[in-house]
């Protein structure tokens, strides 16, 4: 026996001690897990051998059977004193390690990604306790029973992804994420993966680890195949070659916050309203030291002359310089070529501290941006993004389609009402559902036909033809639109066919700006802290959207609509306080508690008195994919779009 075998086994019988005593006072079992316990009540699929693997160190967790585990603790540590059997034959197989290298292979079984070894116990302790990364393996699989269980069907998703990749050490726990891996790294859905693939893969990951562990003690429960799938959202896998240890970890800590949000079971916190609470000493105190100036840009994808949307933007712009004057330099970046990062980087160059970008298209470059620049406060125009580095903000115009449906009831008379929506995106079925509630609210047989723009076919001349005289139709003209501008918000159809408007609606979202401004200058906004997505979600009572009525209204209805505005301003009505049922009869809500925003703004589903569907991924039109990959409802269940090559 050599000295430095017995050395290193009273190094490791230390280790595996301390985890023995750790163990105990947690309550748990000090030694390694037994695969025959955990398996003796599950029902198994069968067997798959998978021949010679290089088993990540760190995933053998356990035995195949109960054997002579007490002579090891849970982290494969001796755990019997340096004078016993067990001893003399580590030691014995330590100096062979020493001398020539652990040759053979151990065999051992695979159970949901952890391995359990049936011969080898001591060839694995030796090892771990030199820090081997990998150790040779003849792996038997063990298959459970295909279930609904998501950490079955998640672990299925992982086999298929072996297939591909014959990689383990590659762990994430949200169903699609394997795949969203695979087409992050430019590979076809059942691209199987070469040998030199695998090591440069496995090379770049190992390197990508080092940074990440640095980071992870903030979120121990973020996995680092979860922290890559997050910063390859950014940065090619390619680049890892090029980057040093110090500038990756650089990289991975300005995105950690996205990162760690993306793993939260609530990853937004929605503010609903303007007003803030009681400052604290700390902002009191650091309001005497903020300057009173702010260099702010706004990011205009069209337009505002051709543009409905934008034209209202422009003029939530002229409505911040007016109230604030001196206090706000503002410039405008037009980014009609939609090189919305260059357009940052100009704001940027340009002095601005705020950047405003003004539609739901630039949330992927505002992201890039967010990371290149954290000390810019960016805010992007869009709902339901979990990314901490910027900031959301919407109306919620669903307040706005309550009153339009109520008065579209009366108005219909009995007939069946048509409602054109956009796009099925966050947000948008809440809409169709205010609506829908609206409009049975005056009318309890009211039937709303549902129609959408970016599926195929003209969804007005589909509706008149279904004899719909009202419907509500988009509440922005798109600048290629060349019906009538009469044919916003909802509108009756006259006896010749002449669009009546009915109600519109009215953004202000000069409003919004001026309060997302006063609270930089008041210290209000430094004080949220940057532990989940912000999203300004303001309504009515903001005065950041309101209701116009149009000339054809009756009086009676005027007032009706009137009185409903009122509610909405005073915080006296909420559409969704009521009981309600899909179109599948399903109750949704029996109307005695309201619901969270959050489940306002991810709406998936239908009210009864909808006929009409949400378009499936497969029916959109092109020109409509890539809103609905950002910002769909269904966006987490579609198949990922594969990146440019990366290996």
């Amino acid at each position: 026996m050599s000295n430095e075998a017995f050395l290193q086994y009273a190094a490791a019988l230390k280790a595996g001690q301390r985890y023995s005593k750790a163990a105990f006072s947690r309550g748990e079992s000090p030694y390694p897990a037994v695969l025959d316990d955990l398996t003796r009540d599950v029902s198994l699929s069968g067997q798959v051998d998978l021949g010679l693997v290089d088993v990540p160190a760190e995933l053998i967790v356990g035995t195949k059977s109960a054997g002579r585990t007490s002579a090891l603790a849970g982290n494969f540590m001796p755990l019997l004193g340096e004078g016993t059997e067990f001893a003399i034959k580590w030691t014995a197989l330590c100096d062979a390690h020493l001398s020539e290298g652990i040759r053979d292979p151990i065999k051992c079984f695979e159970y949901f990604g952890r391995f359990y070894v049936q011969e080898g116990n001591k060839r694995v302790s030796v090892l771990k306790s030199y820090g081997a990364p990998t150790i040779p393996a003849l792996v038997t699989r063990v298959l459970p029973m295909y279930t609904d269980d998501p950490k079955t069907q998640l672990y299925y998703e992982f086999t298929a992804f072996y297939a591909l990749s014959r990689l383990y050490g590659v762990e994430f726990r949200r169903s699609g994420d394997y795949a969203r891996l695979q087409a992050a790294l430019g590979f076809e859905p059942e691209h199987v993966w070469t040998e030199d693939e695998r090591r440069r893969f496995s090379s770049g990951f190992f390197f990508f680890k080092s940074a990440f562990a640095r980071c992870s003690a903030r979120a121990p429960e973020v996995t680092p195949a979860e922290a890559l799938l997050g910063w390859l959202a950014l940065y090619p896998f390619s680049s890892l070659r090029d980057l040093s240890a110090a500038q990756l970890y650089q990289q991975l800590d300005k995105l950690w916050p996205d990162i760690s949000v993306r793993e939260e079971p609530s990853p937004i916190a929605v503010s609903t309203e303007p007003k803030e609470k009681g400052e604290s000493v700390l902002t009191k105190l650091r309001r005497a030291a903020l300057a009173d100036h702010l260099s702010i840009a706004f990011l205009y994808a069209y337009d505002p002359e051709t543009s409905a949307w934008t034209r209202a933007h422009d003029e939530g712009r002229k409505y911040l310089e007016a109230q604030l004057g001196d206090h706000v330099s503002i410039q405008i970046e037009h980014a009609y070529n939609h090189d919305y990062l260059g357009a940052i980087e100009r704001a940027a160059e340009g002095g601005a501290k705020l950047i405003f970008a003004t539609t739901p298209a630039m949330v992927a470059d505002c992201r890039k941006a967010a990371a290149l620049h954290p000390e810019l406060k960016i805010l992007n125009c869009s709902l339901s993004q979990p990314y901490t580095g910027l900031r959301m903000y919407y109306s919620r115009l669903y307040e706005y389609k309550f009153i339009a449906g109520a008065v579209a009831g009366v108005m219909a008379r009995g007939k069946p009402i048509g409602y054109v929506a956009n796009y099925p995106i966050f947000g948008t079925p809440a809409d169709i559902n205010a609506f829908a509630l609206g409009a049975r609210s005056t009318d309890p047989e009211a039937r709303v036909l549902l129609r959408w723009t970016c599926t195929a076919g003209d969804p007005v001349e589909e509706l008149m033809e279904s004899g719909v005289r009202v419907l509500s139709n988009r509440d922005v003209i798109r600048p290629e639109r060349t019906r009538s501008a009469l044919e916003l918000g909802t509108y009756m159809l006259d006896e010749d066919g002449t669009p009546s408007p009915l109600v519109l609606p009215r953004w202000n979202w000069g409003k919004l700006y001026e309060q997302i401004i006063r609270s930089v200058f008041s210290g209000a906004w430094a004080d949220i802290a940057r532990t989940k997505a912000i999203h300004y979600w303001w309504g009515m009572d903001s005065g950041v959207i309101d209701t116009d009525f149009g000339d054809a209204l009756p009086p009676g209805v005027r007032q009706l609509g009137g009185i409903l505005r009122g509610g909405f301003i005073a915080g006296a009505i909420d559409p969704f306080l009521t009981e309600m049922r899909d179109q599948a009869g399903q109750l949704r809500s029996d109307g005695s508690v309201p619901l969270m925003p959050e489940q306002i703004m991810q709406m998936d589903w239908l009210a009864e008195n909808v006929d009409g569907e949400i378009p499936p991924f497969d029916k959109l039109l092109p020109m409509s994919r890539d809103t609905v990959r950002l910002l769909g409802v269904y966006r987490e269940q579609l198949p990922p779009e594969k990146e440019a090559p990366q290996l």
